[in-house]
């Protein structure tokens, strides 16, 4: 049996990352609540090699975490995707606007949680877009 835990899957199709894109758009973009919390996240891209890497390989059984080797705070995410869109994330979203506008995907972004990828690492998978600025740069300009 293989258990995954994922961190953010990154899209700008849906989810987490077109919600955060918003604010970026009109200039308001920022940390979410305190910016603090971890965020794990991974490319699309690499969610889905990950989950294929892990049903093909005859070996591979238990937990894994699917999630970026590189792990970042959310006010360091939240920078780099200012930097990608050219866009200043100096604004900070309070945690209740939050639950507003993501429901229950806000606890995501706003409790967080150090994830390693540390199994699917030793597998060894190899990651497409393991730092957050390639990622991201990827999403946006190819609208993935």
């Amino acid at each position: 049996l293989i258990y995954i835990r994922t961190g953010v899957v990154l899209t700008t199709t849906d989810g987490a990352l077109k919600q955060m894109m918003l604010p970026f758009k009109f200039f308001a973009g920022g940390p979410l609540g305190d910016g603090k919390q971890w965020f794990p996240w991974i490319h699309l891209d690499d969610e889905v090699a990950a989950i294929l890497y892990l049903l093909y390989n005859d070996e591979a059984n238990g937990v894994y975490n699917l999630n970026s080797p590189r792990i970042m705070t959310n006010a360091n995410f939240v920078k780099t995707l200012g930097k990608v869109m050219n866009r200043p994330a100096i604004m900070p979203a309070p945690a209740f606007a939050l639950k507003l506008a993501l429901g229950e995907m806000a606890t995501l972004v706003l409790d967080g949680q150090r994830m390693i990828p540390q199994r699917l690492e030793a597998a060894p998978f190899e990651f497409a877009y393991p730092d957050a600025e390639a990622a991201l740069q990827d999403l946006i300009q190819n609208n993935k």
